[in-house]
């Protein structure tokens, strides 16, 4: 195949499909229809000399080929778009609707000074929260359910830090740790928090799932322990209303304690086991990647890193930290 002779719309058709894997998606996009797609994959893949794009049941697969040159073509169509395209953006004349979606805790964090943002600098700008059930958001974002995710999903990062052919982009946001939170006059409060006296209290677990097993289950079975599951919520606001009233205790990440409402009436320790960080992260889909409003998003949802760091709660005489 020769350069010269390429017809350079087949690789704006192939980022298309590329960041949709979908054909249907990737023709809505480009305003054509699905069979014209479909053929212009068919020249492609006939110039290419490569399958590039495998049908499965939810969409295409790329090839090892089309992974790879995949990153070229979006770099180079990237550019092109801004030299002919420079244009400026003015968050202040700008007009969107961004769908978001967060757990409770993490949407009370973040959502005050976002708000703040949009009231003093986009009055065009609405934001829609989305519930966030699962710790795997890709499938909305996939399908064009959101714009945005941000929150703690265990393994998510990872996998698309080698995942080239990926849609999905990722920025890691913040890295915390894990504290056992109780009320202020629980009977462990004044004592050393010991393995065994971790285990013998009744315990509170936040699942989005409903699922009465996670990350400290799983750490206590290294440790051939176990802990009695009382209730588990869907919700922090409801773990920490709960925790301050009762013998209960919990497990939550320490930078969303304030986000509970209830930091007067609580306490946290440090577990007498070690936890892994827990990692907020942010993910949205390629598409729009390029998009001025939604980068003016992501630079807010940035500039809240250091905002974590500041709220959570650390040697203050409010918190036990013993």
């Amino acid at each position: 195949m020769s350069f010269l002779t390429l017809d350079l719309n087949l690789l704006r058709v192939f980022d298309a499909v590329m960041t949709e894997q979908n054909l249907t998606r990737a023709a809505g996009h480009l305003a054509m229809t699905q069979p014209a797609v479909s053929n212009a994959i068919k020249r492609l893949r006939e110039s290419l000399g490569d399958e590039l794009l495998i049908r499965t049941a939810y969409g295409v697969k790329p090839t090892p080929r089309a992974e790879a040159l995949w990153p070229s073509v979006r770099s180079a169509l990237a550019s092109l778009e801004s030299a002919v395209a420079p244009g400026s953006f003015d968050v202040s004349k700008a007009h969107a609707t961004f769908r978001l979606a967060m757990a409770d805790a993490t949407a009370a964090f973040f959502l005050p000074s976002l708000m703040r943002s949009i009231e003093a600098e986009a009055p065009g700008i609405n934001v829609r929260m989305v519930p966030l059930t699962t710790r795997e958001p890709r499938p909305m974002l996939l399908r064009g359910d959101i714009d945005l995710a941000v929150g703690f999903f265990p393994g998510v990062a990872a996998q698309l830090s080698y995942e080239t052919a990926s849609p999905i982009r990722h920025e890691r946001l913040y890295s915390g740790i894990y504290v056992c939170v109780m009320r202020r006059n629980h009977p462990l409060a004044k004592e050393e928090l010991t393995l065994d006296s971790y285990c013998e209290a009744n315990h509170l677990l936040v699942s989005f799932s409903g699922r009465a097993h996670g990350l400290v289950d799983e750490a206590l079975a290294q440790l051939q322990r176990e802990r009695r599951i009382l209730l588990t919520v869907n919700q922090f606001f409801t773990a920490g209303r709960v925790v301050a009233n009762s013998d209960l205790i919990t497990v939550l990440p320490k930078h969303l304690i304030a986000s509970t409402g209830m930091t007067d009436a609580l306490v946290y320790k440090e577990l007498p086991f070690t936890l892994p960080a827990v990692h907020l992260d942010m993910l949205w889909h390629e598409r729009d990647a390029r998009s001025p409003a939604h980068k003016w998003l992501r630079a807010q949802m940035e500039g809240m890193q250091s905002t974590a760091q500041r709220t959570a709660p650390n040697s203050s005489p409010k918190v036990d930290t013993h």
